[in-house]
């Protein structure tokens, strides 16, 4: 596929940090680390860590606490998300100032659809382009398709360009563990390495009837494609729209009762479904994130009979799902989702996976 129809992947780097150094100048080659209210007395995770502080071994989702421990001369800094919301439109309309369909995945990154005879002359200018409008860096994966060029950007960060397609797959992603796949965690490759399948080219060779047994037909079926690197090539510049919204809080002192458990999801469930109610689109269900102490994460979920635009249907499925929780183990977190029908009236789906909480 020397000439015609690519996706690029732009992923900036160290996005929230690097915003918080542009505001802040004197930061620049500091170890960063931004969470919660930047107080690691708290309870709060790890939103982002620059470069300089993941050389320690800081990195996304780890308790603030633990993070400021491993590194004592770190600036904490508080989440101040409408700041890098501003900073990401002016990074996509830049990105869109260079003719490509442009589909936004997050903050801090996005897919390209472009036609061009040299890719890498193309992942350049949007490079250039983003630094002009931002002063911001990103690093670009080039694919024929969507899993190739995701894949991709992890070759090339930081502030780099890496090219990844059918040719290519097997001799750079062949011999490397399954985790490194975009959509493979520590869990699933746990679960496919049971079955003696532990590298890409095992996942691309495994039975098909195998993978379906372990994982279902639908994400049976996927896996054994992304073991090959087959995805969509198909950039959709269609502006998102929510499949749903959720609260959630974790607990500076752990929830000891069922009762405060219940006023607490009733809170969460109230404000999940105010989201919803501005949105004028009904609930189809429900779900109820808990994470017990000390750090063990459950989910449940129950679908609605109909869609609803009554709050106290809302409010009490989540009570309903809270009601089933043990009653025995203190609660640090929880979360309440309240997905919508969708504007077309389909179920919620995601145009493509995204990373994102609840």
């Amino acid at each position: 596929m020397e000439a015609g129809r690519w996706v690029l992947h732009v992923d900036l780097d160290q996005f929230i940090a690097a915003v918080e150094v542009l505001r802040r100048p004197e930061l620049a080659g500091r170890p960063v680390i931004v969470g919660g209210r930047g107080d690691p007395t708290e309870r709060a995770v790890v939103s982002t860590a620059s470069y300089e502080a993941r050389a320690f071994g800081v990195g996304s989702g780890m308790p603030l606490r633990l993070a400021a421990r491993k590194v004592p001369d770190a600036v904490l800094l508080p989440v101040d998300a409408p700041a890098y919301t501003e900073a990401s439109e002016r990074v996509m309309e830049a990105l869109r100032g260079t003719g490509a369909v442009v589909e936004v995945l997050g903050w801090d990154e996005a897919f390209l659809g472009v036609t061009t005879d040299d890719p890498e002359g193309f992942a350049r200018r949007a490079q250039a382009a983003v630094l002009e409008a931002t002063d911001l860096h990103c690093s670009v994966g080039i694919g024929d398709n969507k899993v190739r060029a995701k894949i991709a950007t992890t070759f090339g960060k930081p502030r780099g360009v890496f090219r990844l397609t059918r040719a290519t797959w097997s001799d750079v992603m062949g011999h490397r563990a399954t985790v490194e796949l975009w959509g493979v965690g520590a869990r699933v490759s746990k679960r496919l390495a049971a079955h003696g399948i532990e590298t890409v080219t095992q996942l691309a060779e495994a039975d098909e009837a195998l993978l379906v047994g372990e994982f279902g037909p639908r994400m049976g079926v996927w896996y054994g494609r992304l073991g090959k690197g087959i995805g969509s090539a198909v950039v959709d510049d269609t502006p998102w729209v929510a499949r749903g919204h959720s609260r959630e809080t974790t607990y500076q002192h752990n929830l000891t009762t069922p009762q405060e458990v219940a006023d607490a999801v009733a809170v969460l469930a109230n404000a999940a479904f105010d989201d919803t109610a501005a949105e004028g689109r009904p609930v189809v269900r429900v779900t109820l994130k808990v994470r017990y102490a000390p750090f063990f994460t459950q989910t449940k979920a129950r679908k609605l009979t109909a869609p609803t635009a009554d709050r106290e249907v809302v409010v009490a499925a989540a009570l309903d799902l809270a009601g089933r929780l043990d009653p025995a183990r203190e609660v640090r977190l929880l979360g309440v989702r309240a997905e919508m029908t969708m504007p077309d009236g389909g179920d919620p789906v995601e145009r493509t996976p995204v990373r994102g909480r609840l």
